[in-house]
């Protein structure tokens, strides 16, 4: 019998939830595909015409939460808002976004965002960060900057990386510290980008 997109749509949809609440349940380690085949009502053979790995699986999750991020992003800015505010925005709603992986996201930190891991185009981390940089230098453009360089895109993904890490493990209410630090890290980034732009063109040769 032949399945439809429909059909796909659902098991592939079904899966995800599946995942998510025996992560939520179990932890990223317990969890296993056949726990999550099992769960979800299918083979595991069927599981892997979907989702080659657990981590996948995991990494389809965040890219979802971070898309819905991006567009309620777009639908809150509001013209008039500062640099530091609207990276502020932009980061607080992808939090926002990703709250219900929260307890499991340090594994991802570790493999997928990690500022260390080999670059991969084929792999979807890679394009969440292509994505998420993407974003930042729309940003800057948008406040009258100039596209951003190497080094400072560098500088702003160990920032991010750094914010997700205390996010992750940040006990207080509502994980407020976490904003926090995130309001006083774009104003330091937005800070050293004025510092670098001056710096840089002292040192252009004319």
């Amino acid at each position: 019998m032949r399945v439809t997109e429909e059909t796909k749509l659902a098991t592939r949809s079904r899966i995800l939830e599946t995942t998510l609440g025996l992560l939520k349940s179990q932890g990223f380690e317990t969890t296993t595909t056949r726990d999550i085949a099992s769960e979800a009502g299918i083979a595991a053979g069927t599981l892997f015409n979907y989702f080659p790995t657990k981590e996948a699986i995991v990494m389809q999750l965040v890219a979802d939460a971070l898309d819905s991020a991006e567009a309620a992003f777009e639908k809150r800015r509001q013209d008039g808002a500062s640099l530091e505010e609207d990276l502020f925005l932009h980061i607080s709603t992808g939090l926002r976004q990703l709250r219900p992986l929260r307890s499991f996201f340090g594994s991802v930190l570790e493999t997928g965002f990690s500022p260390a891991r080999s670059a991969n185009p084929n792999d979807l981390s890679e394009e969440l960060r292509t994505a998420h940089i993407g974003t930042v230098g729309s940003i800057l453009v948008r406040h009258g900057r100039e596209s951003p360089t190497g080094i400072e895109l560098q500088m702003y993904w160990l920032l991010y990386h750094g914010l997700l890490s205390f996010w992750v493990a940040d006990g207080s209410p509502k994980q407020e510290d976490t904003f926090a630090m995130l309001d006083q890290s774009m104003r330091m980034f937005v800070n050293w980008l004025d510092t670098n732009g001056k710096t840089q063109r002292h040192n252009t040769p004319f």
